[in-house]
């Protein structure tokens, strides 16, 4: 079992940054590949950016490439998403999760999942 909780979340206003974290407990972090999704209102969630097990690979959905950047502290267990230049279609839920294997960009991929973290970016 691994438990993950995000935080980092909150209101920011169109053009700004924030920077999540997901913190892991319970089994050996650096086993999981990890990645984060997001969900908006009345949206289906889906694919932000993942990251392997090492993190020297990591892949993104092309709507944050460029702006976002997942990485990870195996010592820390702990994955990271900095996100900039936020725009209000970035507005969601982000969840973290793991799965145990290579990185993934399917969410069914994912075996454990957090509580989720509320971005809001007001224009």
């Amino acid at each position: 079992q691994v438990l993950l909780v995000e935080s980092g979340g909150g209101l920011v206003q169109a053009g700004g940054s924030l920077r999540l974290a997901c913190a892991a407990s319970g089994r050996t972090f650096s086993r999981y590949a990890m990645g984060w999704f997001r969900q908006a209102p009345g949206k289906e969630r889906e694919f932000v950016a993942t990251i392997s097990r090492s993190g020297g690979t990591s892949y993104y959905a092309d709507s944050v490439k460029g702006r976002f950047t997942i990485s990870r502290d195996n010592a820390k267990n702990t994955v990271y998403l900095q996100m900039n230049s936020l725009k209000p279609e970035d507005t969601a839920v982000y969840y973290c999760a793991a799965r145990d294997g290579p990185p993934r960009v399917v969410i069914t991929s994912y075996d454990y999942w957090g509580q989720g973290t509320q971005v809001t970016v007001a224009s």
